[in-house]
């Protein structure tokens, strides 16, 4: 197969010149840090591995990271929807304002994040203190992670099913009200499929940064190993400082092949659905 370059005038020329360095950067980025851990993880024996991986401890971990990972994901795409939807269809003041808090937690370092909401959900914080008085306990447990992960993953959700919702030609609504569907009907057989795409995508991202986020969770979750509140990440950061690489890099290649595996499991659907569309 060969590469053909466009015969169009455009504004970055050459060809061989961009591809080049795109490829570079990526090796030099991805492919190659990649590949030296997976290169690194072969030379440790199956038997370790198993022993390693099988640890109570990192078991707990992967529970707790991928359980409260995949909780933050639905809950993020149930208000990420309303709030992108909320921002495409309606126009009130401060609109910019508020479009413009989604991106917060992509500019803010995670672990202010994490500072700020350990604060405000513990026994003496503004929120904390409210909850605390009925029972209710946000710091140091599996809900403040949820909350954490919420508040890195909501923009995800939003930007992606934002533009969806902006490109949607408003005239299939329209010939839907006018044949007398329902609102439910609307949403079920019309709108839902075409932001379907974007919901699985942003939820995808959103659970693969939930999975292995470290600043924002590892303040607001105490890391108990009797409250199994330690999440993946602190654990190949603890393993790190005690110059255990063999089981970082193990558990560091199990959480790659989750994170993988869900991405290509999405853009699988995604080509899925594209040839069903050709194909109609």
């Amino acid at each position: 197969m060969k590469f053909i370059a466009p015969k169009e005038n455009t504004l970055i020329p050459g060809f061989g010149i961009t591809l080049g360095i795109t490829l570079s950067m990526i090796s030099l980025l991805v492919l190659i840090p990649l590949s030296s851990i997976v290169w690194f993880a072969t030379t440790i024996p199956i038997d370790e591995w198993w022993r390693l991986i099988t640890a109570p401890s990192v078991l707990y971990a992967f529970a707790t990271s991928i359980g409260t990972s995949c909780i933050a994901a639905i809950i993020n795409v149930v208000f990420g929807v309303l709030i992108a939807w909320v921002l495409v269809r309606y126009e009130f003041p401060g609109k910019m304002i508020i479009n413009g808090l989604i991106e917060i937690p992509f500019a803010l370092p995670t672990a202010v994040a994490g500072i700020t909401l350990s604060k405000l959900y513990s026994s003496k914080g503004a929120v904390g203190s409210l909850l605390y008085q009925w029972g209710i306990h946000i710091s140091y447990s599996h809900i403040g992670i949820i909350i954490a992960l919420i508040f890195v993953g909501i923009p995800f959700i939003v930007r992606t099913v934002q533009p969806v919702l902006e490109q949607f030609d408003r005239t299939y609504e329209e010939a839907a009200h006018v044949l007398g569907a329902s609102k439910w009907i609307l949403y079920r057989r019309i709108i839902f499929p075409e932001v379907k795409p974007a919901i699985l995508t942003g939820f995808g991202l959103a659970f693969a940064r939930g999975i292995g986020e470290y600043g924002s969770v590892i303040y607001i979750s105490g890391n108990s190993v009797r409250e199994h509140t330690q999440v993946v990440s602190y654990v190949i950061m603890q393993k790190l400082n005690y110059a255990d690489y063999a089981s970082a890099t193990v558990v560091a290649i199990v959480l790659l092949l989750i994170s993988f595996f869900v991405m290509f499991t999405i853009n699988s659907i995604h080509i899925l659905k594209a040839k069903r569309v050709r194909g109609t």
